[in-house]
Protein backbone atom coordinates (compact mmCIF):
# COMPACT_ATOMS: atom_id res chain seq x y z
CA UNK A 1 0.00 0.00 0.00
CA UNK A 2 2.67 2.75 0.66
CA UNK A 3 4.38 2.58 -2.74
CA UNK A 4 0.61 2.89 -4.44
CA UNK A 5 -0.01 5.50 -2.15
CA UNK A 6 3.84 6.93 -3.19
CA UNK A 7 2.75 6.60 -7.23
CA UNK A 8 -0.61 8.68 -6.07
CA UNK A 9 1.03 11.47 -4.75
CA UNK A 10 3.39 11.56 -7.70
CA UNK A 11 0.46 11.59 -9.87
CA UNK A 12 -0.75 14.43 -7.90
CA UNK A 13 2.13 16.29 -8.29
CA UNK A 14 2.46 15.69 -12.04
CA UNK A 15 -0.40 17.39 -12.48
CA UNK A 16 -0.14 20.56 -10.34
CA UNK A 17 -0.39 22.99 -13.15
CA UNK A 18 -4.17 21.39 -13.45
CA UNK A 19 -4.96 21.23 -10.20
CA UNK A 20 -4.48 25.51 -9.80
CA UNK A 21 -6.67 25.54 -12.51
CA UNK A 22 -9.25 23.13 -10.77
CA UNK A 23 -8.94 25.64 -7.57
CA UNK A 24 -9.44 28.79 -9.34
CA UNK A 25 -12.46 27.58 -11.18
CA UNK A 26 -13.82 26.20 -8.24
CA UNK A 27 -14.09 29.65 -6.39
CA UNK A 28 -14.87 31.44 -9.72
CA UNK A 29 -17.90 29.23 -10.26
CA UNK A 30 -18.75 29.16 -6.62
CA UNK A 31 -18.89 32.70 -6.46
CA UNK A 32 -20.16 33.45 -9.90
CA UNK A 33 -23.52 34.21 -9.52
CA UNK A 34 -23.00 36.13 -6.10
CA UNK A 35 -22.76 39.69 -5.87
CA UNK A 36 -20.11 40.26 -3.44
CA UNK A 37 -18.25 37.19 -4.61
CA UNK A 38 -15.32 36.23 -1.99
CA UNK A 39 -16.21 38.85 -0.10
CA UNK A 40 -18.78 36.52 1.05
CA UNK A 41 -15.91 34.56 2.82
CA UNK A 42 -15.19 37.46 5.12
CA UNK A 43 -18.44 38.58 5.88
CA UNK A 44 -19.74 35.70 6.86
CA UNK A 45 -17.67 35.05 9.86
CA UNK A 46 -19.05 38.45 11.00
CA UNK A 47 -22.42 37.49 10.67
CA UNK A 48 -21.73 34.18 12.65
CA UNK A 49 -20.33 36.53 15.25
CA UNK A 50 -23.89 38.07 15.69
CA UNK A 51 -26.06 35.41 16.13
CA UNK A 52 -24.07 33.09 18.28
CA UNK A 53 -22.86 35.61 20.55
CA UNK A 54 -26.48 36.93 20.88
CA UNK A 55 -27.69 33.47 21.44
CA UNK A 56 -25.01 32.05 23.48
CA UNK A 57 -23.32 34.51 25.22
CA UNK A 58 -26.54 36.94 25.64
CA UNK A 59 -28.98 33.94 26.85
CA UNK A 60 -27.10 31.38 28.33
CA UNK A 61 -23.92 33.72 29.44
CA UNK A 62 -21.08 31.46 29.57
CA UNK A 63 -18.87 33.18 32.21
CA UNK A 64 -15.65 33.11 29.90
CA UNK A 65 -14.04 36.39 28.43
CA UNK A 66 -14.47 37.45 25.09
CA UNK A 67 -16.91 35.05 23.96
CA UNK A 68 -17.11 36.07 20.14
CA UNK A 69 -12.98 35.04 19.77
CA UNK A 70 -13.62 31.79 21.95
CA UNK A 71 -16.35 30.61 18.84
CA UNK A 72 -14.90 31.96 15.81
CA UNK A 73 -11.54 30.86 16.67
CA UNK A 74 -12.98 27.07 16.47
CA UNK A 75 -15.92 27.62 13.99
CA UNK A 76 -13.09 28.80 10.97
CA UNK A 77 -11.40 25.76 11.27
CA UNK A 78 -14.23 23.49 11.52
CA UNK A 79 -16.62 25.18 9.02
CA UNK A 80 -13.18 24.72 6.95
CA UNK A 81 -13.39 21.03 7.38
CA UNK A 82 -17.68 21.00 7.27
CA UNK A 83 -17.45 22.83 4.31
CA UNK A 84 -15.04 20.81 2.34
CA UNK A 85 -16.07 17.37 3.29
CA UNK A 86 -19.78 18.18 2.20
CA UNK A 87 -18.35 19.42 -1.23
CA UNK A 88 -16.48 16.34 -1.95
CA UNK A 89 -19.59 13.87 -1.24
CA UNK A 90 -20.29 15.07 -5.09
CA UNK A 91 -17.49 16.79 -6.89
CA UNK A 92 -16.72 13.65 -8.53
CA UNK A 93 -19.86 14.02 -10.14
CA UNK A 94 -19.12 17.59 -11.24
CA UNK A 95 -16.35 16.72 -13.09
CA UNK A 96 -17.78 13.60 -14.69
CA UNK A 97 -17.50 14.59 -18.78
CA UNK A 98 -13.71 15.61 -17.79
CA UNK A 99 -13.13 12.25 -15.84
CA UNK A 100 -14.86 10.01 -18.98
CA UNK A 101 -12.68 11.69 -21.62
CA UNK A 102 -9.08 11.97 -20.23
CA UNK A 103 -6.94 9.99 -17.39
CA UNK A 104 -6.37 12.48 -15.02
CA UNK A 105 -5.88 11.46 -11.13
CA UNK A 106 -9.16 11.35 -9.63
CA UNK A 107 -7.58 12.59 -6.24
CA UNK A 108 -6.33 15.50 -7.96
CA UNK A 109 -10.62 16.78 -8.52
CA UNK A 110 -10.90 16.33 -4.43
CA UNK A 111 -7.88 17.88 -3.11
CA UNK A 112 -8.85 20.78 -5.45
CA UNK A 113 -11.98 20.90 -3.68
CA UNK A 114 -9.99 20.93 -0.16
CA UNK A 115 -8.02 23.70 -1.82
CA UNK A 116 -10.65 26.08 -2.54
CA UNK A 117 -11.58 25.71 0.94
CA UNK A 118 -8.93 26.39 1.98
CA UNK A 119 -8.25 29.82 0.43
CA UNK A 120 -11.90 30.32 2.02
CA UNK A 121 -10.81 29.73 5.34
CA UNK A 122 -7.27 31.64 5.29
CA UNK A 123 -9.64 35.02 3.34
CA UNK A 124 -11.50 34.33 6.79
CA UNK A 125 -8.81 35.05 9.08
CA UNK A 126 -8.75 38.57 7.96
CA UNK A 127 -12.54 39.17 10.15
CA UNK A 128 -11.04 37.21 12.87
CA UNK A 129 -8.19 39.38 13.42
CA UNK A 130 -10.20 42.27 13.03
CA UNK A 131 -12.53 41.59 15.57
CA UNK A 132 -9.71 40.53 17.71
CA UNK A 133 -7.94 44.13 17.44
CA UNK A 134 -12.11 45.75 17.94
CA UNK A 135 -12.97 43.60 21.49
CA UNK A 136 -9.44 44.34 22.30
CA UNK A 137 -8.33 40.49 22.60
CA UNK A 138 -4.41 40.21 21.90
CA UNK A 139 -2.85 38.87 18.69
CA UNK A 140 -0.03 36.63 20.56
CA UNK A 141 3.32 35.42 19.04
CA UNK A 142 1.46 31.70 19.13
CA UNK A 143 -0.50 32.61 16.22
CA UNK A 144 2.79 31.43 14.79
CA UNK A 145 2.10 28.36 15.51
CA UNK A 146 -1.28 28.46 13.19
CA UNK A 147 0.20 27.13 9.90
CA UNK A 148 0.67 23.40 11.66
CA UNK A 149 -2.80 23.25 12.78
CA UNK A 150 -3.76 24.34 9.31
CA UNK A 151 -1.38 21.57 7.88
CA UNK A 152 -2.83 18.95 9.96
CA UNK A 153 -6.66 20.27 9.51
CA UNK A 154 -6.01 19.89 6.12
CA UNK A 155 -4.84 16.38 5.55
CA UNK A 156 -7.77 15.67 7.76
CA UNK A 157 -10.31 16.87 5.52
CA UNK A 158 -8.35 15.53 2.45
CA UNK A 159 -8.71 12.11 3.87
CA UNK A 160 -12.20 12.62 5.00
CA UNK A 161 -13.42 13.84 1.24
CA UNK A 162 -11.45 11.03 -0.66
CA UNK A 163 -13.37 8.75 1.96
CA UNK A 164 -16.63 10.33 1.19
CA UNK A 165 -15.92 10.68 -2.78
CA UNK A 166 -14.98 7.24 -3.30
CA UNK A 167 -18.25 6.11 -1.30
CA UNK A 168 -20.71 8.52 -2.92
CA UNK A 169 -19.96 7.38 -6.45
CA UNK A 170 -21.73 4.15 -5.36
CA UNK A 171 -24.07 4.81 -2.90
CA UNK A 172 -25.00 8.67 -3.58
CA UNK A 173 -27.55 8.27 -0.04
CA UNK A 174 -24.17 8.90 2.09
CA UNK A 175 -24.65 12.44 0.74
CA UNK A 176 -27.92 13.15 2.71
CA UNK A 177 -26.68 11.10 5.56
CA UNK A 178 -23.79 13.04 6.00
CA UNK A 179 -25.39 16.49 6.32
CA UNK A 180 -27.56 14.95 9.02
CA UNK A 181 -24.25 13.91 10.53
CA UNK A 182 -22.66 16.78 10.35
CA UNK A 183 -24.68 19.08 12.48
CA UNK A 184 -25.26 16.57 15.18
CA UNK A 185 -20.78 16.24 15.27
CA UNK A 186 -20.69 20.37 15.63
CA UNK A 187 -22.55 19.95 18.45
CA UNK A 188 -20.61 17.07 19.74
CA UNK A 189 -17.92 19.25 19.24
CA UNK A 190 -17.11 22.48 22.23
CA UNK A 191 -17.08 25.05 19.92
CA UNK A 192 -20.00 27.14 21.20
CA UNK A 193 -19.63 25.73 24.82
CA UNK A 194 -16.52 25.06 26.81
CA UNK A 195 -15.72 21.81 27.75
CA UNK A 196 -16.02 22.24 31.01
CA UNK A 197 -19.80 22.19 30.98
CA UNK A 198 -20.29 18.78 29.93
CA UNK A 199 -20.44 15.64 33.02
CA UNK A 200 -17.55 13.46 33.35
CA UNK A 201 -19.95 10.71 32.04
CA UNK A 202 -20.05 11.95 28.51
CA UNK A 203 -16.54 13.47 28.27
CA UNK A 204 -15.69 9.89 26.12
CA UNK A 205 -17.97 11.43 23.51
CA UNK A 206 -15.35 14.06 23.08
CA UNK A 207 -12.45 12.12 23.56
CA UNK A 208 -13.15 9.70 20.38
CA UNK A 209 -14.31 12.88 18.76
CA UNK A 210 -10.87 13.81 16.14
CA UNK A 211 -12.65 17.45 15.25
CA UNK A 212 -12.11 18.26 18.82
CA UNK A 213 -7.87 18.04 18.91
CA UNK A 214 -7.63 19.60 15.62
CA UNK A 215 -10.09 22.64 16.84
CA UNK A 216 -8.07 22.89 19.69
CA UNK A 217 -4.79 23.18 18.27
CA UNK A 218 -5.74 25.89 16.45
CA UNK A 219 -7.89 27.95 18.60
CA UNK A 220 -5.44 27.91 21.58
CA UNK A 221 -2.98 30.22 19.80
CA UNK A 222 -5.27 32.06 19.01
CA UNK A 223 -7.71 32.46 21.89
CA UNK A 224 -5.69 31.11 25.05
CA UNK A 225 -2.23 32.98 23.46
CA UNK A 226 -0.34 29.68 24.16
CA UNK A 227 1.02 27.04 21.90
CA UNK A 228 -1.08 23.54 22.37
CA UNK A 229 0.33 21.25 24.64
CA UNK A 230 2.64 18.33 23.10
CA UNK A 231 -0.30 15.23 23.74
CA UNK A 232 -3.06 17.73 22.28
CA UNK A 233 -0.63 18.39 19.14
CA UNK A 234 -0.16 14.05 18.73
CA UNK A 235 -2.93 13.65 18.99
CA UNK A 236 -4.34 15.99 16.39
CA UNK A 237 -1.27 14.59 14.43
CA UNK A 238 -2.63 10.84 14.60
CA UNK A 239 -6.05 11.48 13.74
CA UNK A 240 -5.27 13.43 10.76
CA UNK A 241 -2.67 10.66 8.96
CA UNK A 242 -5.11 8.12 10.03
CA UNK A 243 -7.87 9.77 8.10
CA UNK A 244 -5.71 10.90 5.32
CA UNK A 245 -4.50 7.16 5.13
CA UNK A 246 -7.77 5.56 5.93
CA UNK A 247 -9.57 8.18 3.38
CA UNK A 248 -6.40 7.37 0.18
CA UNK A 249 -6.79 3.76 0.69
CA UNK A 250 -10.29 3.21 -0.11
CA UNK A 251 -10.46 5.64 -2.30
CA UNK A 252 -7.78 4.32 -4.28
CA UNK A 253 -9.49 0.96 -4.30
CA UNK A 254 -12.18 2.11 -6.07
CA UNK A 255 -9.75 4.66 -8.51
CA UNK A 256 -10.17 2.22 -11.45
CA UNK A 257 -13.91 2.47 -11.07
CA UNK A 258 -14.36 5.95 -11.28
CA UNK A 259 -14.77 6.46 -14.70
CA UNK A 260 -17.53 3.81 -14.99
CA UNK A 261 -19.69 5.11 -12.31
CA UNK A 262 -19.91 8.95 -12.12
Amino acid sequence: MPSSLLKSAREIVRHRTLLGVLVERDLKVRYKRSVLGLFWTMLNPLLMMIVFSVVFAEIFRFSFEHFTIYFLSAFVLWNFVAQTTSWSTACLLGYAPLIRKIYVPAAVFVLATVLSGLVNMLLSLVPLAAIMLVVGHPIRASVMFLPVAILLAVFFAFGLSLLLAGICIEFNDVVQIYQAVLLGWMYLTPIVYPLDIVPNRFRWLIAINPMYYLVEIFRVPIYGGVLPDARLLWRAGLVAIVALGTGWWVFERRADRIAYLV
